[in-house]
């Protein structure tokens, strides 16, 4: 009989009433561990990916391009992490998987204070990136496991919340070693951050194995679709989950947007002061925390997902729309630069709001359209296509926006209109499958 597990006890019902998500959270003791490592986690990855790069060049010596090229390395290896550590999710114990691959991410961050050339950084980096994209997707298959239907995504949101907050933690702690400007402080804050996620991997250890360890067919429930294929056991073989992954990664390049070419525009392209820059990454981190929870209800189903997924293709292509104008006002009078400043102000709000929705949409889409007895493989093939998405972004934007301009906005507004339409399109085939 199919059956949800909370708090060691076992639920007949296939389909649990909606509840508040603090009501959930109170209720859950495994939410309440995974909302508690993903705090720790992330307050440790703020600090520390806060530091990297001005250490690397201005502690250790290592010119800007080497620095780039070791990350790619590493981003390419946080591919095929993803990949394979999905597949792995569905054969062995997702707990002790966490378990050590937050062991090895801890002890791979210290390692840092040992680089010393780019082969270092390139070992060091990989095995960074290996152990924080694998840990991604074992992660989002024990979630798929332990939670049933549209509560999936709720949590996933949730935990999305406690990212940033984590995050906003983490890289304000940064500023003690930036003030302090030694290569020690720079030291002792790297280290600390790696004892975070060895913290995290002991409270791990708690987490109930039978709840989201891999379970035979019969045994285990999440709610799944399992769409009529010809090998539903495999993802290499569902083209329909294999557009939506795809599509989902191209609309991912949204997040390098924000976080390469909004700082170079702004800077480079417009007559708003520099310093704007920071209120406007404060603008996206505060408009996640406050509304992703909110903004992810009614993706619980793949038809909801897809209308989400839309609506979220045209609030980004107006945020290109708005990034582009912010570049056509023009003049050094306290007018000119407050319009701008309003412009890009605006952008970023929208430009959050298409974000927290597609991501709540892909959430679902990605648990819904996948059989339940391959969910750690199918997370970890959308994982993928997130990950590709991540290691292209940076060059993407910056040949876009910032090399062509007004142009270049306009050719990422199609790029994301149409990676939504195509998502929303494969959703509603799907859904008619399922009906």
């Amino acid at each position: 009989m199919p059956a949800s597990v909370r708090n060691g006890t076992v639920s007949s019902s296939t389909v649990l009433p909606e509840v508040p998500v603090r009501t959930l959270v109170r209720q859950d003791a495994t939410l309440r561990r995974l909302l508690t490592v993903t705090l720790v986690d992330t307050i440790g990855r703020g600090a520390f990916f806060t530091l990297t790069s001005l250490y690397l060049t201005t502690v250790v010596g290592l010119p800007a391009v080497a620095v780039g090229l070791g990350l790619t390395v590493a981003g390419a290896v946080g591919v095929l992490s993803s990949l394979g550590f999905g597949h792995l999710a569905d054969r062995f114990s997702a707990r002790r998987m966490l378990v050590w691959l937050h062991l090895v991410q801890g002890l791979a961050l210290v390692g840092y204070v040992l680089v010393h050339d780019l082969p270092t950084l390139v070992v060091v980096a990989s095995i960074v990136t290996l152990a924080q994209q694998g840990g991604s997707s074992v992660r989002s298959a024990a979630i798929g496991r332990a939670f049933p239907g549209g509560e999936r995504v709720r949590v996933r949101a949730t935990m999305r919340t406690v990212t940033n907050v984590g995050i906003a933690a983490g890289t304000a702690l940064a500023a003690i070693p930036l003030a302090v400007g030694t290569g020690s402080a720079y030291r002792v804050t790297m280290v600390a951050a790696g004892v975070l996620f060895v913290a995290s991997a002991l409270l791990l250890l708690g987490l109930p194995s039978a709840r989201i360890d891999a379970a035979p067919a019969e045994r285990t429930e999440t709610g799944s679709l399992v769409l009529p294929t010809a090998d539903v056991r495999s993802p290499y073989r569902d083209v329909r989950f294999l557009g939506m992954t795809a599509l989902t990664g191209v609309f991912g390049i949204q997040f390098g947007l924000f976080e390469v070419a909004v700082p170079l525009w702004v800077v480079g392209h417009t007559v708003a002061p520099d310093v704007l820059v920071s209120p406007l990454l404060l603008v996206n981190t505060a408009v996640v925390i406050a509304l992703q929870v909110r903004m992810s209800r009614g993706t619980g189903t793949i038809a909801g997902a897809g209308r989400s997924m839309l609506h979220a293709g045209w609030l980004m292509a107006l945020a290109c729309g708005l990034w582009a104008a912010a570049g056509w006002v023009s003049g050094d009078d306290w007018g000119p630069v407050a319009l701008a400043a309003v412009v890009l102000v605006v952008a970023a709000l929208v430009h959050s709001l298409a974000e927290i929705t597609s991501s709540a949409a892909g959430w679902s889409l990605s648990f819904e359209m996948a059989p339940a007895e391959r969910v750690g493989a199918y997370q970890g093939v959308y994982g993928t296509g997130y990950a590709v998405g991540a290691m292209v972004a940076p060059a993407v934007v910056t040949l876009t926006a910032i090399d062509l301009g007004t142009v270049g906005w306009a050719v990422l507004a199609a790029m994301f209109l149409g990676a939504a339409l195509g998502t929303a399109a494969i959703a509603r085939r799907a859904a008619r499958v399922a009906r």
